[in-house]
């Protein structure tokens, strides 16, 4: 699908984010929007809330799954919060379910939820499954929409891992260097895991998971997560909606269009040149236009790619 026939079907690519309180859900979406503003408030309806009633709604207890965020910064992303999740009472596990059924019967794919990324957050108070996550994972049908699990806050496990390698024998200074990776290597037979991924009593495994630390440093990188979500989607147009509409990650964009969009319009029973040829400038553009966030960067490709075929059309 070309870039402009896109952006007509499909303006925003919609995301569920489900957590419990602190989990750095606010601070992961600012990362993937790359800014440190709040975001805009958005009723279902496609209204924008006053920040004021917004307080005092939330100061009595009131939070609606509908609401839409978004961030100025990247207005192609719109994110819902199931603020109050980690209760687990029954009223807000309900909820989340209405709100997942209702988006899955959406006829307009821009209405739907095309991902959710659930946040269980790894500081000292939260290392423990808690009910509602237990029931998300064995009760909650979540149809077709990939499930990602977010191991928020990751370096809280460092300080263990790093006194388990001193404790081995590990010099100070190179512990320091090695904590990062031990850590998330035995993460990986930890109890956590483990929980997650048993079928037994769990019957909705998530479709994969990753750790992130240090969200909240200046330079937090959530190229993983991009990177992540972007593999697990499986329709090609939802796959190509996400990654020309994050604009963290250039490379992403300029791999995927290579690797899905080039990679048809190449008979590799030819030589590159007749390949390249046998296809119009026009319909190759266009294809991989369709994987670029911002017009000027395009452009910049768009040029670079005209003028490798001019010179091909010269020798």
């Amino acid at each position: 699908m070309d870039s402009s026939t896109l952006r007509k079907k499909f303006k925003r690519f919609r995301i569920l984010i489900i957590g419990r309180a602190n989990a750095g859900k606010t601070t992961i979406l600012q990362r993937v929007c790359k800014t440190t503003e709040n975001p805009q408030i958005y009723n279902s309806a496609g209204e924008k809330i006053d920040p004021a009633m917004l307080m005092a709604s939330r100061e009595r207890g009131v939070h609606d799954i509908e609401n839409g965020m978004v961030f100025r910064s990247n207005p192609g992303f719109i994110f819902h919060d199931s603020c109050g999740f980690e209760a687990g009472g029954h009223s807000e596990f309900d909820k989340v379910k209405a709100f997942i059924a209702s988006r899955s019967k959406q006829i307009c794919l821009s209405d739907q939820i095309h991902v959710i990324w659930y946040c269980i957050p790894m500081d000292e108070d939260g290392r423990s499954f808690t009910e509602a996550e237990v029931k998300f994972f064995s009760q909650c049908d979540t149809g077709s929409i990939p499930v990602i699990v977010l191991f928020t806050k990751f370096d809280a496990l460092y300080d263990d891992g790093f006194a388990e390698l001193i404790s081995k024998g590990v010099s100070r200074k190179a512990a320091e260097v090695l904590v990062p990776q031990h850590v998330k290597e035995a993460f990986v037979n930890g109890p956590q895991i483990k929980l997650l991924y048993n079928r037994k009593d769990n019957q909705r495994p998530p479709r994969c998971h990753i750790c992130l630390p240090d969200m909240d440093k200046d330079h937090a990188d959530c190229g993983p997560l991009i990177e992540c979500t972007a593999e697990i989607l499986d329709d090609e147009t939802l796959k190509q909606m996400f990654v020309s509409t994050q604009r963290t990650n250039l490379e992403l964009c300029i791999r995927y269009a290579v690797n899905w969009s080039l990679a048809k319009h190449l008979d590799f029973t030819q030589t590159i040149s007749s390949r390249i040829f046998g296809k119009t400038d026009r319909d190759i553009i266009d294809d991989l236009g369709g994987w670029f966030p911002h017009l000027s960067e395009w452009v910049s490709v768009l040029n670079l790619w005209r003028s490798s075929l001019a010179d091909r059309a010269r020798r």
